[in-house]
């Protein structure tokens, strides 16, 4: 049973979170765009923070005689608990996220490895979920990981969009923007994806590895010139040269592959906001596209939600707002002597809204990754309420500090408020959730 909105406001947007993850869910999500058998073997491969869950889901769903194996690759920690009498036949191994580690490389070598055999009569049903990019890693020829490492932690502090960063990552690997459809020709390639992309495009999701790639080594190159983000000279040659260039649409091998979105950002957000109507409370679902820097991002809502409180336009209250997408976060240089903090995405829009709302009465809000993991920390998100900046302020802490540095881990784990849920084994990206009475 939902929580009272009205008496446990926080409660109440923590279970709509809930209602969210649980929409996304591979065992809830999988049996509708399962195949039937191949008339050869059926090999599973995959990649992402859902891989782990998507693979237990193939494993209940597919038929017990019909011949089933493979191999996926998941983050630490992101192996969900096995059912009781659920037997193993798809392989399941984990590596770092967000930046790429030995093991990652290792675990995509061994898939790459699986392909090599295949025939017409063999069916790959290919396990994609967000997270995938940096767990399905294989340096092109000629990168080290070292190299590669450098460049996605630079990606990842630039403020990049996840279409540019992936553009980039396309065209440094072997394995990425539909090179993995490539190696598992002639069989006959399934591929389905749990999107965690503003847009749902499949070529985005995972970097694309079972898909054709309308970017270019050029566009790659840009992006890098652009953020100022160095790389060797043998790397910039292949660039410029195109050598680095992926399969592109209109190339054979993509031929009677199929794609299916499993589970999208707007299905969970159309989750909670039915089950926001069905506690008495109307729910207005803005985006599931939204980008932008989060504390940016944080602030346009506050400044929504404020003109609902106090005048109820666009939207009347009591009411949910809710919206999802993929912000960023541009990881600004600590001055002298102090250090750089910890937060992810949902807990620095949390930092933009709280300041922007300035304790405005009957608003609360929650923001979350529905993987359970704002970025490399171990909480989900946070949430505000309107005490938050008293109380931040009478425990000593002003909110301009711990935006100046990044660090909106240490604001709200000062206050008690992180959202911590652990590995949800799914992730269709963000989820916002702000309650107006």
């Amino acid at each position: 049973m939902a929580p009272d909105p009205f008496l446990q406001p926080a409660e109440f947007l923590r279970y709509l979170y809930g209602v969210a993850v649980k929409r996304a869910l591979p065992l809830h999500n999988t049996a509708g765009f399962l195949p039937a058998p191949p008339k050869g073997r059926t090999l599973v491969l995959g990649a992402g923070k859902a891989a782990g869950a998507m693979a237990q889901a193939v494993e209940a769903l597919w038929p017990a005689q019909a011949p089933l194996s493979g191999l996926v690759v998941t983050r630490y920690r992101h192996i969900p608990p096995r059912p009781p009498g659920l037997a193993q036949r798809i392989e399941v191994l984990q590596a770092s996220h967000p930046v790429p580690d030995a093991a990652g490389v290792e675990a995509t070598r061994r898939i790459m490895a699986l392909t090599q055999g295949l025939t017409e009569d063999d069916l790959v049903l290919c396990l994609i979920s967000g997270g995938g990019s940096a767990l399905l890693s294989l340096p092109a020829e000629g990168l080290t990981l070292d190299e590669k490492q450098r460049i996605s932690k630079e990606l990842l502090n630039s403020g990049a969009t996840i279409a540019e960063m992936n553009c980039v990552r396309k065209h440094l690997s072997a394995v990425k923007g539909g090179r993995l459809a490539l190696a598992c020709a002639p069989a006959r390639v399934i591929t389905l994806a749990i999107s965690d992309v503003p847009g749902d495009d499949p070529s985005i999701i995972a970097s694309g590895p079972t898909v054709p790639d309308a970017s270019t080594c050029a566009d790659a190159l840009a992006i890098l010139t652009r953020l100022r983000i160095a790389l060797a000279p043998a790397m910039l040659t292949a660039l410029s040269s195109g050598r680095l260039e992926t399969p592109k649409p209109g190339d054979p091998v993509f031929e009677g592959s199929q794609v299916h979105l499993i589970a999208t950002p707007a299905q969970s957000l159309q989750a909670a906001a039915l089950a926001a109507r069905e506690a008495g409370l109307r729910a207005y679902v803005l985006s599931d596209e939204i980008e932008g820097e989060s504390r940016d991002v944080g602030k346009v809502h506050a400044a929504l939600a404020r003109f609902v409180a106090r005048q109820e336009q666009p939207f009347q209250k009591p009411c949910v707002i809710l919206s999802g997408g993929e912000t960023t976060v541009t990881v600004r240089t600590p001055g002298p002597g102090s250090a750089r903090g910890r937060g992810g995405r949902a807990g620095e829009f949390c930092l933009g809204l709280a300041q922007a709302l300035q304790g405005q009465p009957d608003v609360w809000a929650l923001a979350a990754d529905t993987d359970g993991i704002d970025g490399m920390e171990s909480n989900a998100g946070a949430r505000v309420e309107p005490a938050t900046l008293n109380r931040a302020l009478v425990a000593g802490m002003k909110i301009e500090d711990f935006l100046e540095r990044n660090d909106a881990y240490g604001y709200f784990s000062g206050l008690n408020d992180l959202v911590t849920t652990g590995p949800t084994f799914t992730n269709v990206n963000d989820f916002r959730a702000l309650l107006v009475l």
